[in-house]
């Protein structure tokens, strides 16, 4: 999907102004207003920028400097071959008392001249080099909302895993002048992030998305500029996934400052050798939360911060290591929200930062792709939709821009469980948000028009088969055994085909058989083929929560398994 941006200038801060820049191909956004707390926006922002950047998909080992090393080193036996020749034909000119040649200095001149303009022109190359991977680390560039009540921002890491928004309350701000409502993207660089850095709380900071560049002739101007970003089929699915997770309702438990710097501090000092690398999120008999950092089984235990809700299983999630984004705001958190929507699906935590919040949105597992990331479908309503239920609640929620289930002007489209369903649709469309902490969804715009599967491209077509087969029953599992190195042996049948796959503690698959062409022609190279996937989704996948395709059944089971 090619997404278009136009910005008239650059964001900046100077003189105490924080300038950030709209995007000219969406709707006119304003915003005019002082930070209260420079110091707390900042920290914040800044744990925003290393959600954007962050990007744990497993590399393959960098032998760059080994390789430049070898070319120095081959270079230097050559400098010194080359210097034993210079002294001996120095020696032997020496001897003949030959002056040099009458244009020595000017060819030296020229060959000068050569070299500084070949490495002016390589320093040029890597900066443009280096400006594209900042592209390709921040596929869209954030993307700010302007509400009634807050301002915030939003942002999708490079991995495809890690969804950040900072929100800042209205209400803590100074009185403001220009307001527009409205979504856009704003201009973002590393000399803003520097700029950021700045911030001190003994001087004044306004907070303006500049409404500048929509009042000039901008097709004309210096500073005027076009750019056109190919997105990731990957990248916005993933986006619309974690986006459709916070719309679905959660177990929620509340984490202390010292209990969240235990964990991370344990993950900032252990690296985990073998599997189940997960962290198991658990309730002790009087109900208080307590972390358990798996295969050390390192148990953190959050005192002073009961959970009153229902009583649930044991939660995996996996990924923990995106966690670290939260050390730099734990001195200014006062306490962090946990929402678990189950296990191996996405969690967020919410960090208190007084007049300000960070929500942290984790997918099940640090790699969104073909072999995680397609759980949230057991949860979503199990029926198709009408165009017309989910226009008229589209349209509700747009005049009001913020609305809760109950609210009249939705009970007067469709039922509750009828909303429920074309909110989540909307969610998963990047036209609605869910805001975990005020219980309301907004009207936001992640892209200027709805997202669909047109937009997002179809899913790997292995995974969609596995999982029909896997829903009717085409799979079973005939025997299971403990590996002796660790995991778990699996033998099956699925479609009249026999399978065998190795599993490891965190469920993935790490060797498999199957005479099916798929597997054939490429193994696990390519992907498990729809066969194991099958198997495995019988084996792991949770039970969901609907039975049936009864709409309002599976409303009533999805609020019981709401939290306190």
């Amino acid at each position: 999907m090619q997404v278009r941006f136009a910005y008239h200038g650059r964001s900046s801060l100077a003189g105490g102004l924080l300038r950030l820049v709209p995007n000219l191909d969406r709707e006119p956004v304003a915003f005019d207003a002082p930070l209260a707390n420079p110091l707390r926006f900042r920290e914040a922002i800044s744990a925003l920028h290393d959600v954007v950047i962050s990007d744990l998909r497993y590399k393959p080992r960098d032998k760059t400097a080994y390789l430049q090393w070898k070319k120095e080193e081959s270079l230097r036996l050559a400098a010194v071959r080359k210097e034993a020749y210079e002294d001996a034909k120095a020696q032997v000119l020496a001897r003949q008392e030959k002056p040099l040649p009458p244009d020595f200095e000017r060819l030296y001149g020229q060959l000068r001249l050569k070299y500084w303009t070949r490495r002016l022109a390589y320093s040029t190359y890597l900066f443009a080099f280096d400006q594209e991977m900042w592209r390709l680390l921040m596929p869209c560039d954030p993307v700010v909302t302007v509400a009634d009540d807050v301002v915030f921002f939003e942002c999708f890491s490079a991995d495809e895993s890690t969804y950040g928004c900072l929100t800042v309350n209205r209400d803590a701000l100074g009185a403001g002048g220009d307001v527009r409502l409205g979504t856009t993207n704003v201009d973002y660089s590393w000399n803003l992030y520097r700029h950021f850095q700045s911030l001190r709380t003994y001087r004044e900071t306004r907070l303006r998305v500049d409404p500048a560049g929509f009042e000039v002739a901008t097709s004309g101007a210096s500073d005027y500029r076009e750019e056109k970003i190919d997105l990731p089929a990957g990248w916005l699915r993933g986006l619309m996934q974690v986006q459709a997770g916070m719309a679905m309702p959660m177990r929620r438990l509340t984490l202390s400052r010292a209990a969240v710097y235990s964990l991370l501090a344990w993950l900032k000092r252990h690296k985990a050798r073998t599997s189940p690398r997960a962290l198991r999120i658990e309730t002790l008999a009087d109900g208080t939360p307590r972390l358990v950092l798996e295969p050390w089984e390192q148990a953190v235990v959050s005192h002073g911060t009961p959970y009153r809700g229902p009583a649930f299983e044991p939660i995996r999630i996996w990924g923990r290591q995106r966690l670290l984004v939260l050390a730099r705001l734990l001195p200014l958190v006062e306490r962090i929200d946990l929402y678990l929507l189950g296990t191996g699906l996405p969690s967020f935590w919410v960090a208190q930062l007084g007049d300000m919040r960070l929500t942290l949105g984790l997918s099940g597992w640090t790699t969104n792709d073909w072999t995680r990331g397609s759980a949230l479908e057991a949860l979503a309503p199990p029926v198709s939709l009408s165009g017309g239920l989910i226009a008229g609640v589209a349209h509700a929620l747009q005049q009001s821009r913020s609305l809760k289930l109950t609210d009249p002007s939705l009970r007067a489209v469709a039922g509750e469980a009828e909303c429920t369903a074309a909110l989540n649709r909307l969610a998963y469309s990047g036209q609605a948000i869910y805001d975990l902490d005020a219980g309301v969804y907004r009207w936001r715009q992640i892209m200027p028009q709805a997202v669909g599967e047109a937009q997002i491209g179809p899913e790997n077509p292995e995974i969609v088969a596995g999982r029909d087969l896997a829903a009717r029953g085409r799979a079973r599992i005939l025997s299971q055994a403990e590996a002796p190195s660790g995991g778990k042996v699996v033998t099956g049948e699925c479609d009249k085909k026999p399978v065998e796959m190795l599993l490891d503690a965190d469920g993935r698959i790490k060797r498999a058989k199957c005479n099916c062409s798929h597997f054939f022609r490429g193994g696990l190279r390519m992907g498990p083929c729809r066969h194991l996937l099958a198997l495995r989704e019988v084996l792991l996948r949770p039970p969901s929560p609907a039975q049936g395709n009864d709409l309002k059944r599976w409303y009533q089971q999805w609020a019981g398994w709401k939290g306190n």
